[in-house]
């Protein structure tokens, strides 16, 4: 991460501004596979299956958006959040940049027995970001959302830091206080401490959207004005655009959006549920409205868009370690299971249209669905080769475009392997690493309990059980040691931190069967 500065300058000095097209992802908080009316799994003919959950939520900008281009099946993230976050900003595993756990804003959240020296304060100034490669290539770099790349007095807990030149509502907090407008997303709990001579403390109170503070107006809604206005903005400044517009939506605390509470109300599911539902909705919406705008202003054609999650489901239903929020996957955010890391992933042109030179250059299949793994660490990679902007030779880059499984093809020459890294606790699932390579999974253990089934380890064929509900490691001890040698060699890679063993300062490493 060191001579930024002066691969910047010298990148600017080279890059061309004609025609370059604009870049959106669009990033949702929690967001799993399952929370969508939009079909993602398939059957056995790799057509779109429809479970339950597919028909409790309403996402028609999410279909609109997939109608336009392709959709992973298999695309995973980290199970929390700011290591995707990370991950998405560095194209690297967290285990290589060592932000694997969600950053507390106020301290270091290692836990009990995680690694003393994992990366709480999270970027910094000066490090390889895709904001910071993109504004050298001539880009107008906007955040809009939920930052939660560093604690506060950090240098990430401020987005302008690491390569953004716009940063609204951006922060160090990982959930909004609140939702509502009418409650100053939380800044209405802080003045009321402050009138009781309970100190300073911000808590979760979402920054930099004063002016809607009192209003009725729900935060994504506030936000979507933000990115249109942005946007809006950098076509008349005649500047190409990168926007990560990244929802605080739908994160706890689950307060209805008013705007969708009565498409919910009629059902056996809790309150909290249907708060939930609203929330996605809600953002669906945003989504909707952003296409939109990209059509009123002209630029659709030349606008890719990224629609992601940042880790699994953390819907209020079920419990965590079971098949129920993202049912039929088991798990939820934080898990160890496919239900805590598999996410949506769409990439589409606003507005397909093959004529176009942009286009041309990066073809996206429409009404596609791509069954090959990916991960959130291929965004860097891809974003950069459409912008024409190269990677200093000196920095290692874990992701690989997605340029060809965009096409709807198979990639080849992408090894089908990802690696989800998390030495910390407490959460649903404490001190894990998983490694999925081709059809099988392992799960290492480094302290084994009862979600652990009291093993070190667990193993899943995901073709023959995509539900893993067969835990395999005794029946097939070749495998889970093939398996095992192999995460350990992707550790070894990555340069991976590990826990400590119980009383000592020592690593605690994976065990070989």
């Amino acid at each position: 991460m060191k001579h930024l500065a002066l691969f910047l300058s010298l990148a600017a000095a080279a890059c061309l501004h004609a025609a370059q097209p604009n870049v959106m992802v669009f990033l949702v908080d929690d967001m799993g596979v399952m929370d969508t009316s939009l079909p993602f799994l398939t059957d056995a003919e790799g057509k779109p299956q429809r479970y339950p959950l597919n028909g409790w939520y309403r996402t028609p900008n999410m279909e609109r958006l997939a109608e336009r281009g392709i959709r992973f099946n298999q695309f995973c993230a980290m199970s929390v959040c700011s290591p995707t976050r990370i991950s998405i900003m560095t194209g690297q595993n967290a285990a290589r940049h060592h932000t694997t756990n969600w950053i507390n804003p106020d301290r270091d959240n290692a836990g009990p027995q995680g690694p003393p020296e994992w990366n709480w304060k999270g970027l910094k100034t000066g490090d390889v970001t895709l904001p910071a490669l993109m504004k050298a290539k001539g880009y107008k770099t906007i955040h809009v959302g939920k930052g939660h790349f560093g604690p506060r007095d950090s240098d990430g807990a401020d987005p302008l830091n690491i390569g953004f030149d716009v940063n609204v509502a951006g922060g160090p907090i990982g959930a909004p206080a609140s939702y509502y407008g009418t409650e100053g997303f939380g800044w209405l709990k802080v003045n009321k401490a402050k009138a009781k001579g309970n100190g300073d403390k911000k808590g979760n109170a979402v920054p930099g959207l004063e002016k809607y503070h009192g209003q009725d107006i729900f935060l994504s809604e506030a936000l979507t004005l933000e990115a249109k206005a942005q946007v809006a903005e950098a076509v008349k400044e005649e500047k190409p655009f990168f926007l990560y517009f990244a929802h605080y939506a739908v994160h706890a605390p689950f307060n209805s959006d008013p705007r969708f509470a009565e498409h919910y109300k009629n059902s056996d599911k809790s309150e909290q549920a249907q708060a939930f539902a609203t929330l996605v909705e809600g953002m669906d919406k945003s989504l909707g409205d952003m296409m939109d705008h990209l059509e009123k202003l002209g630029i659709a054609e030349n606008t890719l868009i990224l629609f992601l999650g940042d880790n699994g489901s953390d819907a209020p239903l079920g419990d965590q370690h079971a098949v129920a929020c993202a049912a039929p996957l088991r798990g939820k955010k934080g898990s160890h299971y496919e239900g805590g890391m598999r996410v949506p992933f769409i990439a589409a042109w606003a507005k397909p249209d093959a004529s176009q030179s942009c286009q041309k250059q990066l073809p996206i299949k429409g009404n596609g669905i791509q069954d090959q793994q990916a991960a959130v660490i291929d965004i860097f990679p891809t974003v950069l080769k459409l912008a024409g902007q190269e990677i200093p030779a000196s920095y290692t880059v874990d992701g690989r475009s997605l340029d060809q499984l965009l096409t709807g093809a198979h990639d080849d020459s992408r090894p089908e392997a990802f690696l989800m890294h998390y030495p910390h606790s407490p959460h649903r699932t404490d001190y894990f690493t998983s490694y999925r390579e081709g059809e099988w999974k392992v799960v290492y253990h480094y302290f084994p309990t009862e979600v652990s089934e009291g093993s070190h380890y667990q193993l899943f064929h995901l073709s023959e059980d995509p539900f893993e509900q067969k835990n395999l490691a005794a029946a097939e001890p070749q495998v889970l040691k093939r398996m095992m040698l192999s995460l350990d060699e992707a550790l070894i890679k990555h340069q991976a931190l590990f826990p400590l063993e119980k009383g000592t300062m020592t690593p605690l490493k994976p065990v070989i069967p």
